[in-house]
């Protein structure tokens, strides 16, 4: 007969060491499971302990696993995620999926489609989670993802393209009128550039003006693509982005294309989901709605 698990190490302190390993940071950890900082060392403390190993090197600013201890990690959280699985398994919501995009995605493509999406799958819970931050899939909750960027995105994540990446300038027409064709160099230097977190302005000058060295000196600067466009939109400047943010902007004459030509990048848009997903058939539904908007 089976005598139990008798020399496993308290679960609590098992949760707290997977924790740490995912921050190698006391603090965030402590941030992560609402505790205290001195209670997530004490339980590591305790753990290292009763293995008689040690599991963290401590660095003047961060942690690192030591050799047992990255071992032990995968180890651990593979029994975390088996848990999980067979937890929800108990307890399974179908109908229920977690979408995480980045901020601009959500309001300038996402958005407008959704009343679409709940007219096609009315019996699916969607929760859109924008978050310029790349999320842990099991840990998180989180189903499927649409990121900016190039695959492989992670170990154990599948991935298919929604749309590649161009990159068009867009400007007011009543600021095009008062300024002028930006295609004109001259002309160019007298716009503010409105920039984002993607920092493309500087090949996108070199793009349109291969033979010119502008020094641009009016610049106005944003942490993400939708609050350029709206700065865009009221007449501060020109701002770049995907053709897929704009298209009712473009269509309803707020914005204009600023440049005839549109910058080609080495990446994309793509939808990033686990290669065990939770729900096998929500997700499939979703990211196959998704991409069919693109098509459409």
């Amino acid at each position: 007969m089976s005598q139990g698990f008798n020399e496993l190490p308290p679960l609590n302190a098992l949760k707290v060491f997977e924790a740490v390993t995912r921050h190698l940071n006391f603090r965030l950890a402590a941030e992560e499971l609402g505790v205290t900082q001195g209670a997530v060392a004490q339980q590591i403390r305790g753990l290292e302990a009763s293995l008689g190993l040690k599991l963290f090197d401590r660095l003047p600013r961060t942690l690192a696993l030591t050799g047992a201890g990255a071992g032990y990690a995968v180890s651990i959280r593979q029994a975390f995620e088996l848990i999980d699985e067979a937890t929800r398994t108990l307890r399974p919501e179908p109908n229920r999926l977690t979408l995480s995009v980045t901020p601009t995605f959500a309001s300038r493509w996402m958005l407008p489609r959704l009343p679409g999406f709940t007219a096609a799958w009315p019996d699916i819970d969607l929760r859109v989670l924008a978050s310029e931050r790349l999320v842990q899939f099991h840990h998180e909750g989180v189903d499927l993802a649409v990121r900016y960027g190039r695959p492989p995105f992670g170990a154990g994540l599948d991935a298919t393209l929604l749309f590649s990446q161009t990159v068009l300038a867009v400007v007011s027409p009543a600021l095009l009128a008062e300024l002028g064709n930006p295609a004109d160099s001259d002309n160019c230097l007298r716009y503010a550039l409105l920039h984002d977190g993607h920092h493309l302005w500087p090949a996108f000058l070199a793009f349109n003006f291969p033979q010119v060295s502008l020094h641009h000196q009016h610049h106005l600067r944003f942490n993400q693509t939708a609050l350029a466009l709206e700065a865009a939109i009221s007449g501060q400047g020109i701002a770049l982005t995907s053709p897929h943010f704009v298209q009712n902007d473009l269509a309803s004459g707020r914005l204009v294309p600023a440049f005839p030509q549109q910058m080609t990048m080495d990446a994309g848009w793509y939808l990033v989901w686990p290669r065990r997903p939770r729900e096998q058939a929500p997700v499939m539904a979703v990211r196959d709605w998704l991409l069919a908007q693109v098509s459409s």
